[in-house]
């Protein structure tokens, strides 16, 4: 459960964030409280797992590079060992398990391992696919982005407010 200060700050934030030499100063000035203790409190959010993540979200490809969510269908047996190899791998942002069809057999081992890779140059995300086959002897089921859409969901952490008080 947030504190009433926890929830405050996260609903300060959710969707904005000050452009500044120092933006948690500005963020401790409007919230009536110092920048240490901003600093301190979305630390002690993040290692709590209160706050899953603190940061920018970028769009790779208007600076040249690609994101692409890919799948491994994985017998169960190498499901940790696969695991930990793509977890060594740079280009891998994160993978998780997930159960769903197999696009090719009926009956075959599902696609069970989903991983997004993220590359600085949209060329070079062949090479990465075809470097994840060979190292796990796995076909490699890649889903690029056809479109982008944009979805903003905000959710109230006050009574009666939109997004909190700014």
């Amino acid at each position: 459960m947030l504190s009433l200060d926890d929830a405050r700050l996260v609903a300060f934030l959710h969707g904005g964030f000050p452009l500044s030499d120092r933006p948690f100063a500005d963020v401790a000035a409007q919230l009536g409280c110092s920048e240490d203790a901003v600093i301190e409190r979305l630390q002690r959010l993040l290692a709590r797992g209160a706050l899953t993540r603190f940061g920018p979200l970028f769009q790779i490809e208007r600076a040249g590079g690609r994101f692409v969510l890919a799948a491994l269908a994985v017998p169960e047996a190498r499901f940790d060992a696969v695991a930990a190899q793509l977890d060594a791998m740079n280009e891998v942002a994160h993978n998780y398990r997930r159960e769903s069809a197999h696009p090719d057999q009926p009956g075959a081992t599902p696609l069970n391992m989903w991983f997004v890779l993220a590359v600085e140059a949209a060329d070079r995300i062949g090479a990465v696919l075809a470097r994840i086959e060979a190292t796990t002897g796995l076909p490699v089921y890649a889903f690029p982005k056809e479109r982008e859409f944009f979805v903003e969901l905000k959710l109230p952490l006050f009574e009666g407010g939109a997004h909190g008080t700014r």
